[in-house]
This record gives structure tokens, sequence and C-alpha cells, in this order.
């Protein structure tokens, strides 16, 4: 059986500065990333079909996903196998279903089915989620501010979960990774498993007794293997989904790994570094 063992790591080595700097440089290039994608394309993440409006129509074909795309006349955003048929799922961000259907029966595919949005219906759907979003970081940050009532702990909590955000929107535009129900659902768990560990750090080394640094490992110890635990899981979702074609989970998972990744190094980089300073310094002040 293998054992799992989180490393103590030597946090006397690094100045308070030195430990942030990594974690805010990140957050820098992400938020530099998505200013650039909304220059150029007017969005800061691409939205899917979901968000826009469009088709999605499932053929039966023996042919191969690139013959597939070759094929059909119109444009086309993504062609997904379904694993065990000989069956795809073609996406595109046009609406007229009729069109889309007869060019596939002119390519000589079978059509199993077609469904259809309206852009407004995509505006609708995109504004929802936006405003699903910023609801829940208001009621988290105002949450966390009640609960520890200090204002370097809670801002150590809220800026490490805006950074677990904003670092997987910005690997979604340098992925190819649209934004889908799927992707909103993954960012909304995001808030979350931020708060979670970050909670458990701060209750650790603010409300619990011996030293900062004893208190550190043992909120580590259980952070850490909570969300390597999570971040194993999401991995093998996100392959067993994409394998076998199911929708939403693959855009769910992988954006989920990256956010738990950005956790990591938030939590124990970025908050803990405001927390040795409000412990050592800000406290004194």
């Amino acid at each position: 059986m293998v054992e799992f063992v989180v490393p103590e790591p030597d946090y006397d080595r690094y100045s308070n500065r030195q430990l942030a700097a990594v974690p805010l440089a990140v957050l820098a290039l992400a938020l530099l990333v998505l200013a650039g994608w909304t220059l150029m394309t007017g969005t800061p993440v691409t939205p899917g079909i979901e968000f826009t409006g469009g088709t999605e129509i499932q053929v039966a074909t023996d042919a191969s996903q690139s013959e597939v795309r070759q094929s059909l006349d119109f444009e086309i955003d993504s062609v997904q196998p379904i694993a065990g048929s000989n069956e795809y799922i073609v996406t595109t961000q046009a609406t007229d279903s009729d069109a889309i259907s007869s060019a596939a029966r002119s390519a000589g595919y079978e059509i199993v089915s077609v469904q259809s949005r309206s852009a407004s219906f995509g505006a609708d759907a995109q504004r929802l989620a936006l405003i699903g979003i910023g609801v829940a970081f208001v009621g988290m940050s105002l949450l966390i501010f009640a609960l520890f009532r200090t204002f370097v702990p809670s801002i150590a909590v809220v800026a490490s979960a805006f950074s677990d955000i904003v670092i997987p929107l910005a690997l979604m535009n340098v992925f190819g990774i649209k934004l889908s129900l799927g992707s909103v659902a993954a960012l909304l768990m995001l808030i979350g498993y931020s708060v979670d560990s970050d909670i458990l750090l701060n209750n650790h080394i603010l409300r619990r007794r011996g030293s900062f640094y004893e208190s550190t490992y043992r909120a580590m110890q259980t952070g850490v293997t909570m969300t390597v635990t999570s971040i194993s899981a999401m991995t093998v979702m996100w392959i067993v989904s994409s394998l076998f074609g199911i929708p939403l989970l693959p855009d769910l998972a992988i954006v989920l790994v990256f956010g738990l990744v950005a956790d990591l190094m938030n939590t124990y980089m970025l908050n803990l570094s405001l927390l040795r300073w409000y412990k050592y310094e800000g406290v004194a002040r």
C-alpha cells in the first residue's frame, strides 16, 4: 500500500516577500492573459455554444473524426466522438438547424439527433452564469470577514480564492477551452474548495495552540492530502469522460485540476506569507 506523506517545508529559509512573489507573479501573468484576450476577442474567455447560441448535431458514420470535420461545409466548433459507437457530436455556433441537418445528410451521414439554442437564450445564460459567480464570490467574502473579523486574515482568504479562479480562466484561453456549463460549475466549486483549505490554515494558525510552524504543518497534512486527493480524482474523471465522450464532465474536471493546483500554491505561499506577517508584525502594530 502506497503511503502519502506531506513533506514539511522549511519556511524559515524564505521571507514573506519571497513567498508571496511567486503566486503574485502568476496572478499578474494570468490577469495579463485575460486582458489581452479581452482586447482581441471582446470577452475574457471564449464562450461556448451554451452562452452564444448554436447547434449540436449527433451523426452516425464510419468516417474518422478528421474526415467528419473536413466533409461538413459549415463552421464547426468541435467534433466529439462517442466511445463504443460510430457516432460523433458536432457542435457549431450556427443556429440554422435545418441547413446544418441538410449539410450532414448531403455528406452522407445518418442524423441521430439535433439540438439548437438561440443566441438570445445563450446571452441570458451567460448573464446568469456571471451573476451566479459574482454572488457566490461576494457571499463567500462577506462570510469570511464575519468569521475572522480582522482584515489581514480575511483578505488573505479572499485574495487566494480570487487567484484560484483567475488562473484557471487564463489557462482555459491558453489550452483552447471554451466557457461551458461544465467550466462554470467548476469555477463555482473552486470557490468552495479554495475557502476550505484557506479556513483550515487560518484556523490552525490563529485559533489553536502551538507554534506558528507546528500549526502550519498540521494544517498542511490535512489540507494538502485533501487537495491532492481531489486533483487525482478530477484527473481520472477528465481522462475517463474524455475517452467516453461524456459531455460537460471533461471541462468541469480539467478546470478543477487547474484551480486546485493553483490553490496549493496560493494557500501555502500567498495566504501563509500574509498570515506570518500578520502574526509576527501586524498584531504588534
